[in-house]
């Protein structure tokens, strides 16, 4: 039976002491304890020796100043520079000025590049409190605005560097076969550039010819974020083998750390199809007579970039009836290089020129039957097969250096080895 309907059944003056005991054991318990008086009400005798504890506690809001109210994320479009995006976004000119006088960080932000990002932060007015630049996978430039001033330092972030390597063989050409071995244009045109006074790759490259290179990928947090050098490479040409290592100067060594960079280039102009080879009783393609080609010609488009293919002296820069825009350099007492049919001369006679120094660009001018560079190459005043010719030994490392760079050196083309044994096996 519920309690209420039993309650109800008892006589009156059972009820008024039940309700009477219930409510003394209310005030019982809701009576505070001796403890609780003692910590609400401070007595008024402390113990010997002992102090009030005074608490001042002062209530300042929290502020955190990595947060920001806005993020302006701006993507870096051709022509633009770092005063036509303040202009575009609403950012003044005056914040430009100062952020224009904080150095060599400062200067970073004038090698801005099409496709790369600012992020600008701002605050809950709309103003300027940071702006964050990548310079590249490992490094950022940020700016911020401290107690009314700009501050700015280059964060960097630690990289894991794996090897990777890649390899194949030339079928149709050697571009091709870089892109089918899963390498990036840069990277084909580095490897070119590590033979290129070895291997004319506009002229000697053939079908069967191989290559091998180990290089790095860079990690961030284990997402790829980059590649980075050619570690080491093999290249066999009609046969013949070169070999190239990296080494701590960035230069690229033979095996025995003698430099691949020489004296003069094999080629002076990058993936061009030849159309002549040479050929001391060459058919005149104008004059249909026999007549010697002392050269080689290298078939190109009209503006294609034309190097020095070692550094000299401008000796004759101008134009002739046959020639029509040429260039000839004097390298030393014994060298001599000359640069036919250009559309555009870029150097003067006495003029000195680098290595790899761009001094003009193919063209068809003089009589000619379409756009080409005619390449010659004398030693001693007498014209010698550029392709062919024998060229003065590179320089190598001194004893020191050769102490730091074979061990690595050898751990390097060990790996390589594998892997060209391996392409070989499969073949």
């Amino acid at each position: 039976m519920p309690v209420i309907k039993v309650f109800k059944l008892l006589p009156r003056g059972h009820k008024i002491a039940i309700g009477a005991l219930s409510a003394a054991m209310v005030l019982l318990i809701m009576a505070p304890t001796e403890s609780a008086l003692a910590s609400r009400d401070q007595p008024d005798d402390l113990l010997p020796g002992s102090q009030p504890l005074v608490l001042a506690v002062e209530d300042v809001p929290f502020v955190d100043e990595n947060l920001h109210a806005r993020e302006l994320v701006v993507k870096v479009s051709p022509g633009d520079t770092l005063s036509s995006i303040f202009a575009r976004n609403g950012l003044s000119s005056t914040l430009l000025h100062d952020i224009s006088q904080l150095g060599e960080h400062a200067e970073q932000l004038k090698k801005i590049h099409p496709g790369e990002r600012l992020t600008f932060f701002l605050d809950k007015k709309g103003h300027f409190s940071a702006l964050s630049y990548p310079l590249d996978a490992a490094r950022t430039l940020e700016i911020k605005r401290r107690d009314a001033e700009l501050h700015s330092r280059i964060i960097r972030a630690q990289l894991e560097h794996r090897t990777q390597y890649a390899q194949a063989s030339v079928n149709s050409n050697f571009w091709n076969a870089g892109i089918s071995a899963g390498l990036n244009p840069g990277q084909i045109l580095s490897l070119a550039a590590m033979f290129a006074w070895d291997v004319d790759f506009a002229l000697d490259i053939r079908a069967g010819d191989r290559f091998t290179v180990l290089y790095e990928q860079r990690y961030k947090d284990g997402i790829h974020v980059d590649t980075g050098h050619i570690l080491a490479a093999e290249f066999v040409n009609q046969g013949k083998v070169y070999r190239a290592v990296r080494h701590d100067d960035g230069n690229y060594y033979s095996p025995e750390g003698r430099a691949m960079r020489k004296s003069f280039l094999r080629a002076p102009v990058n993936f061009s199809h030849i159309s002549s080879n040479f050929n001391p009783r060459r058919l005149h393609p104008v004059t249909g007579q026999i007549k010697a080609h002392r050269g080689i010609d290298y078939a190109a488009r009209t503006g294609t970039p034309v190097v020095a293919a070692g550094n000299g002296v401008v000796v004759e820069s101008g134009y002739s009836q046959f020639n029509g825009n040429y260039v000839v350099i004097r390298h030393d007492g014994t060298y001599l290089t000359k640069y036919l049919h250009l559309h555009q001369r870029m150097v003067k006679k006495g003029e000195k020129v680098k290595q790899e120094q761009q001094i003009g660009t193919v063209g068809a001018t003089g009589r000619v039957t379409g756009p080409h560079l005619h390449y010659e190459f004398l030693v001693n005043g007498v014209h010698q097969d550029p392709k062919t010719v024998d060229l003065p030994q590179a320089a190598i490392l001194s004893r020191g250096e050769l102490a730091t760079f074979r061990p690595r050196a050898d751990k390097l083309l060990a790996q390589l080895s594998k892997v060209s044994e391996v392409m070989l096996a499969k073949n």
